[in-house]
């Protein structure tokens, strides 16, 4: 197994140079990161589980440090991708840990490279859609597909473009590039069908905030269900963000279910 150092963090993989941190030793768990996030977003988890295991923890297509030669960006192109990493790193069917974008990623990952992946542990996934989805997504900017109103963005969740420029600097432009790339995937996203998600052998982990804003709770029941082997977990009085907000909790079931528990 390769393992990025931090002199030769960048991995050629499917025709890209991917940015790859690692930390620890031990079992390694690739860390899957959101829409307009970076492996960074992971960096809480470095003290809790870096002591039992390998978190490698890479910036996406177009994300943070990554090129994208390419335009648009879709789930199945990212699970290229990361299909590509598993392979380039010398990983052995490692676990695969998404969030948000990510687990979607690790979905695909886990349907269409059943032989790369050991285990994963998904959350925040998209199922259906629903008004309030494409609402929080207007909300954004987000106008259509390539179309993005980043005045009204600046304006609704300054916050979060705040860190987006902080996080995406490949050019002056490169947040709001970022964003309307992946802006055709996130209108029309590839929903997985209850077929394909059937499909998923790998053993799985759910994990879901009870208090979700963007995706209800009933959505982590119907995958548990459609999952032939997994486990869920409902971690109480948290959103969405239940990976930054509970990294503790979150960490333990980590730990436990790489362990094989």
């Amino acid at each position: 197994m390769t393992i990025p150092s931090p002199s030769t963090q960048f991995v050629s993989a499917n025709g890209l140079q991917v940015y790859c941190e690692a930390h620890g030793g031990g079992e390694p768990v690739l860390f899957l990161h959101g829409s307009l996030g970076t492996g960074r977003v992971w960096q809480p988890y470095v003290p809790l589980l870096s002591p039992d295991f390998t978190l490698l923890l890479p910036d996406m297509r177009g994300h943070g440090k990554t090129e994208n030669p390419g335009g648009p960006m879709s789930t199945r192109l990212l699970a290229e991708d990361v299909a590509a990493l598993i392979e380039a790193l010398g990983l052995e069917r490692p676990c695969l840990c998404g969030w948000s974008m990510g687990g979607d990623v690790a979905l695909q990952v886990g349907r269409r490279y059943p032989e790369r992946v050991g285990r994963l542990i998904v959350g925040g996934v998209t199922l259906h859609l629903s008004d309030s989805f494409f609402s929080s997504l207007r909300a954004m900017g987000l106008d259509g597909p390539g179309q993005v109103n980043f005045e009204r963005a600046e304006q609704a969740i300054p916050q979060l473009v705040a860190v987006w420029r902080a996080e995406h600097q490949q050019s002056p432009t490169h947040w709001q590039d970022l964003i309307t790339q992946l802006s055709h995937g996130m209108l029309n996203p590839e929903l997985p069908s209850d077929d394909e998600l059937r499909q998923i052998a790998a053993p799985a982990l759910i994990v879901w905030g009870d208090q979700d804003q963007f995706l209800p709770v009933e959505d982590a029941v119907a995958l548990y269900r459609l999952l032939p082997n997994a486990q869920l977990a409902v971690v109480p009085n948290a959103d969405h963000f239940v990976t930054r907000t509970h990294p503790e909790h979150f960490a333990r079931l980590v730990k436990d279910f790489v362990r094989g528990g």
